[in-house]
């Protein structure tokens, strides 16, 4: 992938975490947001605390990005209750990655909020 097609994805990732994540510091300190980037495949998690160990801090993943070298297209994941990701319905592929981030953020099907 290109360097500035990198650095664009990294930018609507960071912008698209730090929308999600609460204003107030303390609550961040019980619940916040974040991504990994491994330059193909983008992971978007929160990050808690574990609920009967307070000191654990738990990263757990919600929607995963990845990049399609052959298509030129993005395709987006959500993550079941078994653990597997399965690829998001209808809307699951766009040449740009805004419109499956917006997608997170409407979540009809309480894929990734719920």
């Amino acid at each position: 992938m290109e360097n500035n097609l990198i650095s664009m994805i990294e930018l609507q990732l960071r912008n698209f975490t730090n929308d999600l994540r609460p204003i107030d510091e303390d609550i961040r300190k019980e619940l916040d947001f974040g991504f990994s980037w491994d330059g193909q495949t983008a992971l978007l998690f929160e990050i808690r605390s574990k609920w009967n160990s307070p000191d654990d801090i738990l990263h757990v993943h919600f929607a995963k990005l990845k990049y399609s070298k052959l298509r030129k297209s993005w395709k987006l994941y959500w993550k079941r209750a078994s653990g597997k990701w399965e690829l998001y319905g209808s809307r699951s592929e766009s040449k740009n990655p805004n419109e499956l981030l917006d997608e997170i953020i409407r979540d009809p099907y309480g894929c990734f909020f719920s």
